[in-house]
Parts: structure tokens; sequence; C-alpha cells
């Protein structure tokens, strides 16, 4: 991948990095979706009521027929047991994702958690029939290559800060 960017629109990195973003911006709905918004327009990064309520909901129709035991309990007996603190760990994270992504900033470190939330998602839905899987299975595959073709690179801010300040620790990072 060009860290300089190129000029083509034939350059495979320019549409990595449109689909970097398209994903991060999935992952920002969050904002609106998971988080408490004040006034009805400004998110707070804190879960609102309806999420908590939606994910439990959520989680506890995954338990039925759910093929792993080990981890149909840790949904169970950890994940809903603590509802109100996973729901404001996916709300928080999802944005935080999205925020890294969107902006290719520390995009191996969002990728990263993308890849550990949405492995999160695929494992607690195993039960549920491939199409439901499908955006899930797409999104932890686009994580994946992020991470390995340092999408920040093009149109973000890790590269930005890679020809800026390349004796930096952001532009030595590993997963930037």
């Amino acid at each position: 991948m060009n860290d300089q960017g190129s000029t083509s629109l034939h350059d495979p990195a320019r549409w990595l990095a449109v689909i970097r973003i398209a994903v991060g911006l999935w992952f920002i709905k969050a904002l609106w979706t998971k988080w408490v918004l004040l006034g009805g327009v400004l998110p707070i990064p804190v879960a609102s009521e309806r999420w908590v309520e939606s994910m439990t909901r959520i989680v506890s129709g995954y338990l039925e027929g759910h093929p792993l035991p080990w981890y149909r309990d840790f949904l169970e007996n950890t994940v809903l047991a603590n509802a109100e603190l996973f729901a404001n760990l996916t709300a928080i994270g999802e944005v935080a994702i999205g925020i890294g992504l969107v902006f290719g900033f520390m995009t191996g470190v969002a990728s990263m958690i993308g890849l550990l939330v949405t492995s999160a998602y695929v494992l607690a839905g195993l039960g549920l029939i491939l199409p439901r899987q499908g955006l899930r299975l797409l999104v932890w595959i686009s994580t994946l290559a992020f991470l390995f073709a340092r999408a920040g690179r093009v149109w973000g801010l890790d590269g930005w800060i890679a020809r800026k300040y390349p004796d930096s620790f952001l532009a030595r990072f590993p997963l930037s």
C-alpha cells in the first residue's frame, strides 16, 4: 500500500479506504442508536435504557439452541448478569471503533477492537441462520483486512502522521 497516496482511482488502497470509512460509519451509528441523547440530539457516552433493554432481549434470544454450551453460559451468567456494563461496553466500543476507522487514526487498534467485538457478535449468533450472520462476517473480514493492510495510511490520520512526523511513536507504531 502506498503511504503517500496515489492520485489514481484505480489504486486499490483508495477503495480499501472507502470501505474502511463506510464500515466506520456503520459503527458510529451507535452514537444515535445506543447512547443517551441529551435533548434528543447530543450523544452522551452512556448506553441508553433502550439499548440496555434491547441488548438484553437480543442476547436472551441467542440462548435457546446455542450450539456452544460454554458461550451460552458466558452470555447467560456474565453478559446478562451484567447487562448494563456490557451495554455500555458495546455502545462505547462501537463508537470508538467507528471514529478510528472513519478518521484512519490508530486504525490497527480500532481494527483489533472491531475484530474482538464482531467475533463476540458472531459467536453469540451461532444459532442463527447464515444470512443473519452475513453482515457480521463481512465486517469481521473487513476489519481483518484493515488491520493487515494498514488501511489508515490512505485518506487517514495514520498516513498524515507517518508523512509529517516519520520518527514519531505513532508513525512507527505497528498498529497504526
